[in-house]
């Protein structure tokens, strides 16, 4: 899978909690056959989001492992990627609702990914900044 982190200019993160979900996580998903994990994050990121995002500003970040958010039991590998900060206005596809959280200190419950993984590699990375 992919996922795509967009930190706005105050520095809070777009999260994205799917209809029927309670956790919030980065816009991403699952490829199409074929397809690489960067043209995934670019076409998740126009489903899920209404906006296309430029390739050439995507950054890859890693890839990590961690429980899936939604199905017990399972894992996810996923690449994650950064892009600049976009104007987001409303959630597309399957995606109820959309929420910037404060990076140390977010009010709301998340994926596995995005808490265990995502989260302390950004607060690292701003840190050492």
């Amino acid at each position: 899978m992919a996922a795509v982190v967009i930190v706005d200019h105050g520095g809070s993160l777009l999260t994205v909690r799917k209809s029927g979900a309670v956790r919030f996580m980065l816009p991403g998903g699952k490829p199409e056959s074929g397809e690489s994990r960067r043209e995934t994050a670019l076409r998740e990121s126009r489903e899920e989001l209404s906006v296309d995002l430029v390739d050439a500003d995507l950054v890859e970040l890693g890839v990590f492992r961690a429980d899936a958010a939604n199905e017990a039991g399972h894992l996810v590998e996923a690449t994650v990627f950064e892009h600049p900060h976009v104007l987001v206005d409303a959630p597309a596809a399957e995606i109820a609702e959309l929420r910037w959280i404060d990076i140390d200190a977010p009010a709301v419950p998340l994926a596995p990914l995005l808490a265990d993984h995502v989260l302390p590699l950004l607060r690292d990375r701003r840190r050492l900044s």
